[in-house]
């Protein structure tokens, strides 16, 4: 298993210093990228396809999106409140395509609020590592839901460090069903939010 250090040199990029933003929100949480660790173990458990579109609420720097292009050669799309971080996440996608040219324009960033982002008919995987609280996240799935009416396809959500918030209001939704956990307990020290989870769409 690569260190961080390592797969930073192997992406060319840099997201590991972890900075707290200026937030004018208590709505939104700060800024920390999933462990490298983390993501190797997701997936091998969970797979992405070339023709899959993923979303990645609170980008940051945009590590998840050049990992996942990186393995997967999947479209990634990551959404940064922060203009800071916006602004490192498009300097790391330069550096990423110097890397691997081939199929780098799949990545793309917007700095916007996660809740005023129009989804794309294409995107269908969405991930989330506790970047805010329920109230934003209830509207950014309202947002999903009214996008998957306009254009049906097979969408699912994928969650890091998952807050007990979200798990309550999903497991009450009658529009999402768990489809997979994804234990971290042999990676990290006992931890009940040391986990992935992921919710599978069955309207």
């Amino acid at each position: 298993m690569l260190k961080e250090e390592q797969y930073e040199a192997k992406l060319n990029i840099s997201t590991s210093d972890q900075q707290l933003s200026v937030i004018s929100s208590f709505h939104y949480h700060r800024y920390e990228p999933t462990p490298y660790r983390a993501l190797d173990e997701l997936f091998k458990h969970y797979q992405l396809s070339p023709s899959d579109h993923l979303v990645d609420y609170g980008c940051g720097k945009g590590r998840l999106n050049f990992y996942t292009h990186f393995h997967f050669q999947n479209a990634a799309t990551g959404i940064e409140m922060n203009k800071q971080f916006y602004q490192q996440a498009l300097l790391n996608a330069d550096s990423y395509k110097m890397k691997k040219a081939k199929s780098s324009g799949k990545i793309h960033f917007e700095c916007t609020l996660a809740e005023d982002y129009k989804i794309l008919p294409s995107q269908n995987r969405f991930y989330f590592f506790n970047p805010f609280t329920v109230q934003i996240f209830i509207k950014v799935v309202n947002n999903i839901l009214l996008s998957a009416e306009e254009s049906w396809r097979d969408i699912e959500l994928i969650f890091y460090y998952i807050d007990s918030d979200y798990v309550d209001f999903l497991e009450k939704h009658p529009c999402f069903e768990l489809k997979q956990e994804i234990d971290l307990s042999a990676l990290f020290k006992k931890n009940q939010y040391e986990r992935f989870l992921v919710y599978k769409l069955v309207l």
